[in-house]
């Protein structure tokens, strides 16, 4: 992912970097009208790890609150650990997973990583219910990677895919409320940042 200096989240927020918590005030909430229908994110088309295939914007972001982060399963570096993380994150969410609160994560090689071998993952990480892992066509994915902020503005950095790892993009799409965290903090700092931009959050474990 971008480095934490360097955060352009091609949203209109500037975050700078900062991990949302409790007390940090973000961009005001701004419910979504209907002209508002025309998303800053790409509509690519995606196909999960179970081979269906999704609209990256009307599909998995309209109306919800999510959790994305950047992955490949060649990755040996910062992919474990995270998908460790997040793996505990899902678990604190609970019943939230897949009703409140979405989970995604996108592959850096999506010719290399594709649904059969992504289901594979999911199911050797007992991966549950509500997180999704997806891959689709380059460019597709280039476009994505660019709109949810995941790059570095040095070329020489940015052509590193592991770069691209290291952070969770977290946001409420009704509210345009958009922050990061990242994917190697405590699970109850990710957590923490969930639930700061959603609206809904109860306690959890």
């Amino acid at each position: 992912m971008n480095t934490r200096r360097y955060l352009v989240t091609g949203m209109g927020v500037a975050a700078l970097g900062l991990i949302a918590l409790p007390g940090l005030t973000l961009e005001q909430p701004r419910p979504r009208r209907a002209a508002d229908d025309d998303s800053y994110f790409p509509n690519a088309r995606l196909l999960t790890h179970e081979g269906k295939e999704v609209r990256f914007y009307d599909d998995l972001i309209r109306g919800k609150v999510v959790a994305i982060n950047m992955m490949y399963l060649s990755c040996s570096g910062r992919c474990p650990t995270a998908t460790a993380n997040l793996l505990r994150v899902q678990k604190m969410l609970g019943e939230r997973v897949g009703r409140d609160v979405f989970m995604y994560s996108i592959t850096l090689q999506p010719e290399l990583d594709r649904p059969q071998q992504l289901k594979a993952f999911v199911e050797r990480h007992r991966v549950g219910p509500g997180w999704l892992f997806l891959t689709g066509e380059p460019y597709d994915i280039e476009r994505l990677r660019l709109s949810l902020g995941f790059y570095d503005v040095n070329p020489e950095v940015d052509a590193n895919l592991a770069n691209h790892s290291g952070m969770v993009r977290i946001g409420n799409d009704v509210y345009q409320r958009w922050t990061m965290a990242p994917a190697l903090a405590e699970p109850e700092q990710i957590l923490s940042t969930i639930n700061h931009v959603d609206s809904r959050a109860v306690h959890t474990a």
